[in-house]
């Protein structure tokens, strides 16, 4: 079995271009205020809070890189609710959205939070949990030429692994930023990790990722010299 410094080395060649998913880092799912709210404890406060920060610090890394960096965002339709959910929240899966949805769309919920996009950066909008499903994501990679993608943003265990999963199943090598997810709890975190690592992703931290993408750039340009 391959090391982790192994497989991020196999990510730096030219043709292996990379790519950044933040995902799901809006005021829904990262406000401290809101999560304390729903009794969110103080350690997972502190990691929502931590993982938001090092999204942020992995944007600029992956900006100076030039690794293109994608955003992708729940938007949350009231007129087309997402029944399933509304079934797994509340039993009946016909339940009109309440106040208390998360980011629906245009709603100060939906609005980033501690990070957000640049200029002429690509946005994708979903309405459930993979940031793939329902949307051109898939295009969008192929489009651009990706070969690779890290996923960073909210949460471990939800979007951010739904959003994983599905890339390694579309084919690309998965990177999930270790420190820049979070969970809302830290046993769900460290299962969440443990289950990506198992099934799809290389777990690796921004230090890791900032060394592989300047190796990256600096074999794109001695190819380009030649």
């Amino acid at each position: 079995m391959p090391t982790r410094e192994e497989m991020l080395v196999h990510l730096t060649a030219p043709e292996r271009r990379p790519a950044l998913l933040v995902v799901d880092v809006q005021n829904s799912f990262a406000d401290p205020e809101l999560l304390a709210s729903w009794g969110t404890p103080p350690e997972a406060l502190e990691l929502v809070a931590s993982a938001v920060a090092g999204t942020d610090r992995l944007v600029g890394l992956a900006r100076a890189a030039g690794v293109p960096v994608i955003w992708i965002e729940l938007a949350s339709d009231p007129a087309r609710p997402w029944r399933a959910s509304a079934w797994l929240r509340t039993g009946d899966p016909d339940t009109p959205y309440g106040p208390d949805e998360p980011c629906v769309a245009g709603t100060e919920g939906a609005r980033w939070y501690g990070v957000e996009p640049g200029a002429g950066e690509a946005r994708v909008a979903k309405r459930g949990y993979s940031g793939f499903h329902g949307t051109g994501l898939a295009d969008l990679l192929h489009e651009q030429g990706i070969d690779w993608v890290t996923v960073a943003g909210l949460t471990t265990e939800c979007c951010v692994a739904a959003t994983a999963v599905d890339a390694f199943q579309h084919g690309y090598p998965v990177v999930v930023a270790t420190d820049a997810v979070a969970a809302y709890d830290l046993d769900v975190q460290r299962a969440a990790l443990n289950q990506l690592e198992l099934t799809s992703a290389v777990l690796a931290s921004s230090a890791d990722l900032q060394r592989t993408w300047a190796s990256w750039g600096a074999a794109r340009l001695t190819g380009a010299l030649r």
